[in-house]
């Protein structure tokens, strides 16, 4: 929840970090762009300690790691200092997302599994829903810091309570490989940064570049992966069928997401003139439906036929996606809303059984490593939903919100398909 809720409030507060440290947008931006960096870098690095010296340090670390920074961030006095802060911040948030599959799965039972990573589902659809009204609601009583001060009380109680409740894991013991984690940061960080610049306008050619040594990075840290008995890029997991499809079919799924999430502002705010805050409204029935369906999503996870539940759950999002491409030129807010509660009921349907098969098709021992891998899932999906977002745009010369659609339908079919394959063993 603190992840996803600091996350979600830095959007709506980013006008008025630049107006008071008196730097452009474009600057200001950094302050979100630094943190998402530190995140992805630190994921699969992070979730490879924690096998090898037990998960609850870890945890514990990183909520400290969070408190601390979000103390700094308060008091930065320059937007240098702030950024700074806020990659701290970052390396402490992604150790934190790193293990929560893990978590659930030492914790729960293996027969309510669904449900404890449906849970996660709820706290995160909550947490995406109310993250602007909360830090709207900050903003205009108070000034932008508060929006991080909120954060140390909320981790000191964390850890109070962590103390008191957390089962302690015994890590195995095996050596950290440092080599392989800079090669990690250096492959996704370029990989994330270089699509993002495809989304912010930036120069084609740099962000080509930047992919590119992405993609010889990417090669380095495979080839080293493979001489490991204990990979921090899990290729040994990646190497079953029900896993690898599960993590293909994770990609896609928040692809598909995010291109539509990005993609949607701009239709309501440009072409049928909502008010910005008519369009955050309009926007939260696909959040809200997320939670509100992840306990029933959750209870079904845990029975048999998984894949199908999975596959259900995507088609109702590409089915969703497809009615608001065939929506009227003056459609009211019902019809808006329906249509993207539709997408976030399918997609409820579709995480639960998804993120289970991804944690029980690994080994206990290798849960660390599972977990960081969908969490990389998502991030690189959202990535690459957002950047081909803006480069259809791009393509088509102007904002057309029916070709976004059926591209953004696609991919949830195409995620749909993946998480239909996956073996009748695991189901």
């Amino acid at each position: 929840m603190l992840s996803v809720l600091d996350a979600s409030m830095m959007n709506v507060a980013l006008p008025s970090i630049a107006a008071a440290q008196g730097v452009t947008p474009s600057t200001a931006i950094w302050v979100v762009t630094a943190f998402q960096l530190a995140v992805v870098a630190c994921l699969l690095p992070m979730a490879s300690l924690a096998e090898a010296i037990g998960f609850r340090k870890i945890y514990f670390a990183g909520v400290a790691l969070v408190g601390a920074a979000s103390l700094f961030c308060a008091m930065a006095d320059s937007i240098a200092t702030l950024i700074a802060a806020r990659i701290v911040q970052g390396i402490g948030a992604g150790a934190i997302m790193s293990i929560n599959g893990a978590m659930v799965r030492h914790i729960v039972p293996a027969d309510g599994i669904g449900r404890g990573i449906a849970t996660i589902s709820l706290v995160v659809g909550i947490s995406a829903a109310a993250g602007p009204t909360v830090a709207g609601a900050i903003l205009s009583v108070a000034s932008w810091h508060w929006l991080f001060l909120v954060n140390v009380p909320i981790c000191m109680g964390i850890l109070l309570s962590g103390a008191l409740t957390l089962p302690r894991i015994a890590g195995r013991g095996n050596r950290f490989d440092i080599v392989s984690a800079v090669l990690n940061a250096l492959a996704f960080g370029l990989a994330i940064y270089g699509l993002s610049g495809f989304g912010r306008g930036g120069s084609v050619v740099l962000s080509t570049i930047e992919l590119g040594a992405a993609a010889i990075a990417f090669a380095a840290l495979v080839r080293r992966q493979r001489l490991m008995t204990s990979p921090l890029l899990p290729t040994d997991l990646l190497a079953h069928r029900p896993f690898a499809l599960s993590i293909s079919a994770s990609i896609t799924s928040f692809a598909a997401q995010f291109l539509a999430l990005v993609s949607l502002p701009f239709y309501l705010h440009d072409v049928l003139g909502r008010s910005p805050a008519e369009t955050g409204l309009l926007l939260t029935p696909w959040p809200i439906a997320v939670a509100a369906l992840a306990p029933i999503a959750g209870r079904l996870a845990d029975r048999p036929y998984r894949a199908i539940q999975s596959a259900a759950g995507m088609g109702l999002v590409a089915l969703g996606l497809l009615l608001i491409a065939a929506l009227p030129a003056a459609p009211s807010n019902a019809d808006i809303m329906w249509r993207l509660a539709l997408c976030g009921a399918g997609f409820s349907l579709f995480q639960a059984p998804n993120s289970r098969t991804i944690m029980t098709s690994a080994p206990l021992d290798r849960s660390g490593g599972a977990s960081g891998m969908m969490s990389v899932a998502r991030v690189f999906g959202q990535s690459c939903g957002a950047a081909l977002a803006a480069s259809l745009i791009a393509i088509l010369g102007g904002f057309q919100i029916v070709p976004l659609m059926v591209v953004a339908a696609a991919f949830a079919l195409c995620a749909a398909a993946l998480g239909g394959l996956r073996n009748a063993n695991v189901f």
